[in-house]
């Protein structure tokens, strides 16, 4: 009976207001499998001792493509990856670009940040010492992922249709603050209503009918780090299961998950396939949740608007810390010292700041949905909604490069892994310099005016 009231009102509602929203939108959606197809080293965890063996599910590539009344396009490609680095999201987004005639800054790679997912090109490439067959078969892969991003925009871009958009937020709590509560306390504090810290619950829902008012596509995000498991098997983790699950509930529609500003966000407990489908079930009941409500149309013209910031670095180390470094018994940092001590030798210099992407796309009178470069911590989301109320944002991290961990002042200070330790697996040479939420703060609002 809810099904045929649901479908009854999304029917009413398309026949009542969605006509002319119908008759100028449209949207592609297409769909790749990316599963490596030999055993591979996996990304996300140093621990780690051997390449994958065999899979759960397969890794996907999806892709939506959305052209709004005045012909403008834009594309999103999720990517069930731990990251994807400049080095390699630059070349293909400007290939995609530059084939079907769009602005680059109109192409975004997402990635859901699954840490049972492939190393790719240079990301986090610190965390592990790695043989020459192992090195090469990261390369070969992240050759074809190129292709087959590439793939499966082309498919997108052909698949477009008349469409109706439609957009409104859930909410789930599976998510954690994991520098605020110890993991093997979690289950008894959550059941005494006792969990601290901040956190972002809330499920953001865009959905994407066709003009017969059915469901033919579902992108949806959500703040919390992809680490329930950390075996030797290629899964999506609790995203993938999201996934498949709405896509089992609603075989027309490709369902596409982007991830939010969960750095320091863990679900929790974890550690256990049960647990993942647990979440994935959970968020994907959310998602439903947010469907069968009267959401909101989304009209007018596509705004979309790129730019990077430099952010500092706190201290660049000159060439004898490095060599000090490189002696260290730290590997990790051992390891990055020879790295930047060859970066020393070929350049001459090691840069003192990186080039930080953000992205806005305001989609008509619907959300502006921010896309921000690297794992980000909670706050920002909080704090970019907190500063705009009144106003629909959306604020996506993990997108177009994963170059390090995103603190905000308040974690700088603090430190730990977040705040700085985590930057020696990322290669980068220091923590980032106090200026680092401020100034993407204020590159954040230039964007959204």
């Amino acid at each position: 009976m809810r099904r045929f009231i649901r479908k009854v009102m999304v029917v009413l509602l398309v026949g009542i207001i969605g006509g002319a929203v119908q008759a100028d939108w449209k949207a592609g959606l297409a769909t790749e499998v990316i599963t490596p197809s030999q055993s591979m080293w996996m990304s996300g965890y140093a621990s780690r001792t051997k390449p994958a063996e065999g899979k759960v599910h397969d890794l996907w590539a999806k892709a939506l493509c959305l052209e709004d009344p005045t012909g403008k396009r834009a594309i999103l490609i999720t990517l069930d990856l731990v990251g994807v680095g400049r080095e390699t999201s630059l070349p293909i987004r400007e290939k995609i670009a530059k084939k079907h005639k769009i602005d680059p800054e109109s192409v975004t790679l997402a990635c859901s940040h699954t840490h049972c997912g492939p190393v790719v090109g240079n990301t986090l490439r610190l965390m592990y010492f790695l043989d020459r067959e192992q090195i090469d078969r990261i390369s070969e892969y992240t050759t074809l992922l190129g292709k087959k991003i590439e793939s499966v925009a082309d498919m997108a871009i052909a698949n477009l249709a008349p469409a109706f958009l439609s957009q409104e937020s859930g909410t789930c709590d599976i998510a954690v603050n994991r520098r605020n509560n110890k993991e093997a306390d979690v289950p008894k504090i959550r059941a005494e209503g006792k969990l601290v810290g901040p956190v972002d619950h809330s499920v953001p829902v865009l959905a994407v009918r066709d003009k017969a008012g059915k469901l033919k596509g579902v992108v949806f995000g959500y703040a919390c780090h992809a680490t329930v498991l950390s075996f030797q098997q290629w899964c999506g983790d609790y995203p993938g299961f999201a996934m498949d699950h709405l896509q089992e509930r609603h075989p027309e529609a490709v369902a596409m998950f982007w991830a939010g500003c969960g750095a320091d966000q863990n679900p929790l407990p974890r550690r256990s396939v049960e647990l993942a489908q647990s979440y994935g079930k959970k968020l994907a009941d959310a998602v439903d949740a947010t469907l069968a409500k009267s959401m909101k149309p989304v009209q007018g013209a596509l705004r979309i608007r790129y730019d990077e910031v430099m952010l500092p670095f706190a201290k660049i180390p000159d060439r004898e810390t490095l060599l000090a470094q490189k002696g260290s018994k730290d590997k990790f940092e051992a390891a990055r010292a020879g790295i930047l001590l060859k970066q020393l030798e070929i350049t001459g210099n090691i840069k003192g700041e990186y080039p930080y992407p953000i992205s806005s796309w305001r989609m008509g009178d619907g959300p502006s949905w921010l896309w921000l470069g690297g794992e980000v911590v909670v706050d920002y989301s909080l704090r970019i909604k907190r500063e705009h109320q009144g106003q629909t944002i959306w604020v996506g991290a993990y997108a177009n490069d994963v170059m390090a961990y995103i603190p905000s002042l308040r974690v700088l200070n603090e430190g730990g892994y977040e705040g700085g330790t985590s930057m020696t697996y990322y290669g980068q040479p220091s923590p980032w310099g106090p200026s680092v939420e401020d100034a993407i703060i204020r590159k954040v609002e230039q964007l959204l005016k």
